[in-house]
């Protein structure tokens, strides 16, 4: 697998794979202001398997003079998870969306981690497991944001 970059997106469906901290890094830049409802993650433990149905800002395109901010909806999967812990996050809350702010990779003993996702409002989950293994793949054709409005962030 060679290494991805930013302009890799351009206009087309995504479908990218991690399996090093820098690989994972563009996809956390592609994920940032990803939203989703609580009930679209879902664990296989027995696939060993961790996915997120998520609603992300396309950063990545090019043409948003053109039409608009758009998101798209798309898969982050999580191969190999062997736990799922979470902090801050009211999973009995059905009606819970959540925003997700990072993806990261804390590195353990002999390959294995945990794949770290922090959410906005001081939620993360924290999937350990056996390596790193991650893809996100866009699953429907890009929409126009509901705001209209790409997402802001203060600068520091």
């Amino acid at each position: 697998m060679s290494d991805a970059s930013f302009e890799d997106g351009r206009e087309a469906p995504l479908d990218l794979g991690a399996l090093d901290a820098d690989d994972l890094r563009v996809i956390s830049s592609l994920v940032q202001d990803a939203v989703f409802p609580i009930t679209e993650m879902l664990w296989q433990p027995r696939q060993r398997r961790f996915a997120i149905l998520l609603n992300r800002f396309r950063w990545e395109d090019g043409g948003r003079d053109r039409h608009g901010p758009e998101r798209v909806q798309s898969l982050l999967v999580v191969e190999g998870v062997q736990r799922v812990l979470s902090q801050g996050v009211d999973r009995s809350d059905k009606d819970l969306i959540l925003s997700l702010l990072s993806v990261d990779w804390a590195p353990g003993e002999d390959g294995t981690g945990a794949v770290l996702l922090t959410l906005a409002g001081d939620g993360a989950l924290r999937l350990e497991a056996e390596a790193l293994e991650v893809r996100l793949k866009d699953v429907t054709r890009p929409y126009r944001a509901v705001s209209h409005n790409a997402p802001q962030h203060p600068e520091d």
